[in-house]
């Protein structure tokens, strides 16, 4: 399991989010051909979390498909995938690994809803 430490690297700001805007990718991650030294979360590790499945904000406009393979697929508005990438839960918390190089995390405050980004976000 990853130390608080590690995770206080990975925290960005909503702003970021909500504009689409990239930032630093997290300690460890591949950057400049050098490849990340953090454990790969298992399969079978997300498919045993109680979190996969479809997270939705209220207005429908950010949904997060949480997969069981710990990749995650985010659309936005009627952008159909707009992110892509890796996620792993440790406790209630959530942390997010994006194709293209940022990072994002979040938390769980029960078990239908997700506080991520400045968003809430809810089980469907």
């Amino acid at each position: 399991m990853q130390n608080i430490a590690m995770r206080s690297v990975l925290h960005f700001c909503a702003a970021a989010t909500l504009a689409g805007t990239a930032v630093s990718p997290a300690a460890g991650d591949s950057v400049g051909g050098r490849q990340s030294t953090r454990p790969q979360a298992s399969e079978n590790t997300m498919q045993q979390h109680p979190y996969v499945g479809m997270w939705v904000t209220d207005d429908g406009r950010v949904r997060h498909q949480l997969l069981s393979n710990g990749r995650y697929d985010e659309a936005r508005g009627n952008r159909e995938s707009a992110y892509r990438g890796r996620y792993e839960v440790v406790g209630s918390h959530i942390e997010y690994w994006d194709d293209t190089g940022f990072t994002a995390d979040g938390d769980f405050v029960d078990g239908n809803t997700l506080h991520h980004g400045g968003m809430v976000l809810r089980r469907k």
